[in-house]
């Protein structure tokens, strides 16, 4: 081992020298951070970047993915001039095919979603195809997608690429220098150990791909992802192989091919992997340049199937066969941004076998993340907060990831469920919501009732691109609590208090609207980042003099609390009691005399106003009830002791048969919510928006004289135009799931996109294909929206009016 004279401390330590580790240090010495150092444990690209298929493409299967990967491949093509290295970049294009109707419907939907980018795209028929690329089998072909701008390039060259950038920025790197310890003072990183030298620092941001879940257990720090055994071959040299011939991906058959000097390389993603290092859990810190031996008979099935699609491979030999580990992620996105329980400890892995087509942006985002404590961009699908403690554990991560690798090229379906690791946080009525049909999804680990079937129908999701199979229980749910009273559950709703004699006048500091420390009220808020980005969306309840109670959605449960713990002071925290607490949405026009039959507490409107709260007892048992309501109706939202919870959801049932009371699931509640018109976090609101472009400026609070983050950026922002507006509309198409609106959608005015759909769903209320979104500006400013406005769904326009209020209008006040 060399002893290096590493310097006695640096502001940032970038540990791991893959693609990952050598981007993000190039980009903080690029937005001017030289006091850098990277530590690689071996040589720079040892870990799994040297065996990268390097495969680099610009389309992804969400925006915010795509976004990163073209700014990935543009980045490459102008650094190798900047810094003279090579990438070893071949834009050959790259070829999506797909043989089935719904995977040509996702491939149409992704190349439509493109268009929001600017990205070259080209849409082929089979015959086509075969034309283009005689090479190929068509006759079971749907068609294809071409885009020419995409290719591979060489991860070795990649990295040393960035590297190079790195050292020219001032960065330090060092390789074979293995880091002992990440050290940790106060809940702060304060350094890292290398060999047996103490190296000071202000931040660590950890890229060590498959090894970090665990580094981060050493340190008590949550980490999920796991290794899987990852395949290719590389055939013999073939003759007349065209060397300009595309990345295909055959996602249908999990299938990818690219040409390699001469020869074919042969990957796939298969739909079950297998864990790596199955007899330790392991992942063995000396393992570079590691392989595992061939597993011939798990690959021959997909080997075939590349036979059948290039039939040119039934008549070459195999010259080499590769097994090696990459790290997979409960979801396959990536994990990044600062983690909960070290301050200024940030990762940036689990890049699922896609590292080299986005390594360039996700450095680039992990930077901009560290150097500013934010992010203004909708990244959370990529933010390590979007998990909890158990998503790491190795029962739930090891089961997952048999799963999460065949993604990258299963059907990306919409509302999609997984299938392993579930049943991890099951409700104590479980299995009476079982009993009256519920198909259950999984929403911040929670077991929660998704729909309920009707008629002895299957609770089991029939997933398409169009017409969903729960329709008609979304149907039946909506309508009846519009019409009784529907009962939801809302038990996943993440849940925070904050008790101190200081807990008012932080909250005041740290939101947008004035706080009232009076018992009983709510008051529904924002919390933002300096730049005025909107962090959360949430509702303060007053339980108590400076005693609240945080409520949140389930999905942004870590990531609300991260935000709120690290803007309160040193000595405030809040708890978490989410699991604490069941949580029953009573909705509808007889919501009341539902909870009057239950409750012999005066429940009326004169004494429990609207936004207000406070303590009712059921069955000799006291619940605090607060009179909120998610879906648009006058309804009672009843926060359960967990032990109570079954007892007190069969005395709603019982007294709900005398009101037609039905069960409700998410689809409901999400349907009604936009009728209603309210946002949601995550989908049409994030910091990416601000509070003036989102329409809910009505958060704010100037009367209270405190100077909340954000304020500053806000009056800056007021006083000048804005770029978007948040926007509703119904397509003029109004049959249920023709077209399905989802989100990313471009929004046209005539032929020119002026925005992009965040959110839809059709509403059986009022019969309409109902979208949120946002759109330019300039275009209300002008009044052009009046007509020749269209939403783009797989290749086709469909015409859509504005709608300046929400079908659905509320009237909370007096009910």
């Amino acid at each position: 081992m060399k002893n290096f004279n590493f310097p006695s401390s640096a502001k940032v330590v970038v540990v791991g020298g893959g693609v990952i580790g050598c981007s993000i240090t190039y980009h903080l010495t690029k937005f001017g951070w030289s006091d850098v150092i990277l530590l690689e444990r071996d040589q720079l690209t040892s870990g799994t970047t040297w065996h990268a298929a390097g495969l680099v493409s610009q389309l992804g299967p969400t925006a915010a993915i795509t976004k990163i990967r073209k700014y990935s491949l543009d980045l490459y093509k102008k650094l190798e001039k900047e810094v003279d290295h090579s990438a070893g970049l071949r834009i050959n294009g790259a070829l999506s095919i797909a043989q089935t109707d719904a995977r040509w419907q996702e491939l149409k939907r992704q190349a439509t979603t493109a268009q929001l980018y600017d990205i070259d795209l080209k849409i082929l028929s089979k015959d086509e195809i075969k034309k283009k690329y005689p090479i190929m089998n068509t006759e079971d072909l749907k068609g294809g997608i071409l885009m020419p701008g995409d290719g591979a390039a060489d991860p070795s060259g990649i990295t040393h690429m960035l590297a190079k950038g790195a050292k020219r920025g001032g960065a330090k790197i060092f390789e074979e220098s293995p880091v002992d310890n990440i050290l940790v003072k106060n809940g702060r990183v304060h350094g890292v150990r290398v060999n047996g030298k103490n190296i000071e620092c202000q931040y660590v941001v950890l890229a060590t791909g498959m090894w970090s879940r665990q580094i981060g257990e050493k340190i008590g720090v949550s980490i999920p992802l796991y290794p899987a055994e990852h395949f290719y071959v590389i055939t013999e040299p073939i003759e007349n192989l065209s060397p300009t011939l595309p990345v295909i991906r055959d996602f249908d058959s999990s299938t990818y091919f690219k040409e390699d000097a001469g020869k074919l390389l042969v990957g796939i993603f298969e739909g079950k992997s297998i864990p790596a290092f199955n007899k330790t859990n392991i992942v063995p810190e000396d393992f570079s340049y590691g392989e595992f031996p061939e597993n011939f008979e798990h690959f021959e099935p997909y080997l075939e199937k590349s036979m059948k699609r290039l039939p040119i491979l039934e008549t070459v030999g195999i010259r080499k066969f590769f097994s090696g580990p990459e790290s997979f992620t409960p979801d396959t996105n990536s994990l990044l941004g600062e983690v909960p329980e070290v301050k200024n400890l940030f990762v940036s892995c689990g890049l699922n076998s896609i590292g080299i087509g986005s390594g360039g942006g996700v450095g680039k985002v992990t930077a901009e993340w560290l150097m500013t404590g934010h992010i203004n961009e909708d990244i959370f699908n990529y933010d390590i907060k979007r998990f909890q403690k158990f998503h790491s554990d190795l029962s739930f991560i090891k089961d997952r990831i048999t799963e999460s690798l065949g993604d990258l090229y299963g059907m990306h379906w919409p509302y999609k469920q997984y299938k392993t690791s579930r049943n991890i946080k099951k409700l104590p009525y479980h299995d009476s919501l079982k009993s009256f049909g519920a198909c259950f999804g999984v929403s911040a680990g929670y077991e929660r009732p998704m729909w309920f079937a009707l008629d002895g129908e299957k609770a089991e999701y029939e997933y398409s691109y169009n017409y969903q199979n729960w329709y008609p229980s979304v149907e039946y749910e909506t309508s009846n609590t519009l019409k009784n009273v529907g009962l939801f559950d809302l038990t996943p709703f993440s849940k925070f208090e904050l008790k101190s004699e200081k807990s008012h006048e932080e909250l005041q500091r740290i939101c947008t609207a004035n706080i009232k420390n009076e018992i009983g009220k709510c008051t529904y808020t924002h919390m933002l980042n300096k730049d005025g980005g909107i962090e959360t969306d949430l509702t303060v309840v007053c339980v108590d003099h400076n005693y609240f109670r945080i409520i949140s959605s389930a999905a942004t449960r870590e990531r609300d609390k991260f935000h709120i713990n690290k803007n309160l002071s040193d000595d405030l925290k809040v708890k978490d009691v989410t699991d604490d607490y069941c949580v029953f949405g009573i909705f509808g026009p007889k919501s009341r005399y539902l909870l009057e039959e239950l409750s012999k507490d005066d429940l009326s409107n004169e004494n429990f106003k609207f936004a207000t709260s406070k303590f009712i007892e059921i069955d000799k048992t006291k619940i605090w009830t607060q009179r909120l309501s998610y879906v648009g109706e006058l309804g009672y939202e009843l926060y359960v002791e967990s032990s109570n919870a079954k007892n007190i959801y069969d005395k709603i049932i019982e007294k709900g048969k005398i009101f037609n009371l039905s069960n409700c699931g998410m689809h409901a509640l999400d349907t009604m919510r936009m009728e209603s018109g309210f946002l949601h976090w995550g989908h049409d609101i994030s910091p990416e928006e601000n509070l003036f472009e989102a329409g809910l400026s009505f958060t704010i609070s100037y009367k209270k004289d405190v100077n909340f983050i954000g304020k500053e950026a806000l009056g800056k922002i007021k006083n000048q135009k804005l770029e978007k507006r948040f926007a509703m509309f119904v397509l003029k198409e109004n049959k249920p799931g023709k077209p399905l609106i989802l989100h990313d959608e471009p929004i046209y005015f005539k032929d020119k996109i002026i925005g992009r759909t965040t959110s839809g769903n059709y509403s059986f209320n009022f019969k309409k294909n109902l979208g949120f979104g946002y759109i330019k500006n300039q275009y209300f400013e002008n009044n052009l929206l009046n007509s020749n406005l269209y939403v783009e769904i797989e290749k086709n326009k469909y015409s859509v009016e504005l709608i300046h209020k929400p079908l659905k209008q509320t009237n909370f006040k007096n009910s």
